[in-house]
């Protein structure tokens, strides 16, 4: 069967998805690779930080493990890093799975931009503890889930000292605005004719209902299925994502 490739979202890496990652591969019986994006976790660095640029990254893994038409499931950044790949590349890929984002221009929601000021901050102010990087953090994000997640980022130096953000902030602050960015426009230019899957969270505005002709254009083949959650459906609701996956 179709090995799995998971794809996180801004800010996050290849530990968020790893309990899903594990349960997944027990319950379907295939390999399931969970993935840091360029940027984030344990990745390279690179000034440019887009879709396309990705997108091309994640062919290059599929094609150096020599993996046979993987399925692909992103969330949010991962969702349009996935879609974009499909229509780039579909001959790549068996199937994807696009969480919580559709294929338009849409400005990321404004909170990502407060985190990015939050983490920043925390970095100049060279904290020692976690709970100083929380004290901070805490003024800019309320939900202690989120705050988590964002911290996640913090590590220590080898040689001691402040601790740091693993991501490197410059790079990623200045490509806030490519991350509402689709790079593919016209639908009679490109589509993905493969049976594909969108998960939406019905309290997140990135899948609105008038979104869906345009998905169907470029996804002829999509289904959808709708959980009661916000953006962070995976972590809200995993057994309720776990139970909406459907693969080909």
């Amino acid at each position: 069967m179709s090995p799995v490739l998971f794809l996180h979202g801004l800010f996050g890496s290849k530990k968020n998805n790893r309990g899903i990652s594990k349960v997944l591969a027990r319950d379907l019986d295939r390999s399931v690779f969970a993935i840091d994006m360029r940027n984030h976790g344990e990745s390279p660095q690179d000034n440019r930080h887009d879709y396309l640029a990705m997108a091309e990254d994640i062919a290059a893994f599929i094609e150096y493990h020599k993996l046979k038409e993987p399925v692909i499931i992103g969330h949010s950044m991962g969702a349009k890093v996935a879609m974009t790949l499909a229509l780039r590349s579909p001959s790549l890929l068996a199937s994807f799975i696009a969480v919580d984002n559709a294929p338009i221009d849409m400005a990321i929601n404004k909170d990502f931009y407060l985190y990015m000021e939050a983490m920043k901050k925390i970095q100049n102010a060279n904290i020692t503890r976690q709970a100083e990087a929380d004290s901070i953090m805490r003024s800019f994000e309320k939900s202690v889930q989120i705050r988590q997640f964002l911290l996640g980022n913090l590590y220590r130096p080898a040689e001691g000292g402040a601790q740091k953000f693993r991501i490197p902030l410059n790079i990623l602050s200045k490509s806030l605005p490519n991350m509402g960015d689709f790079p593919f426009k016209d639908p009679q230019e490109r589509r993905f004719e493969k049976q594909c899957l969108f998960i939406r969270g019905t309290q997140s505005p990135y899948v609105a209902d008038d979104m869906l002709p345009l998905i169907g254009q470029f996804f002829p083949l999509f289904r959808l299925v709708d959980i009661d959650a916000g953006h962070w459906l995976i972590s809200e609701q995993p057994e309720k994502f776990r139970r909406g996956i459907m693969f080909p």
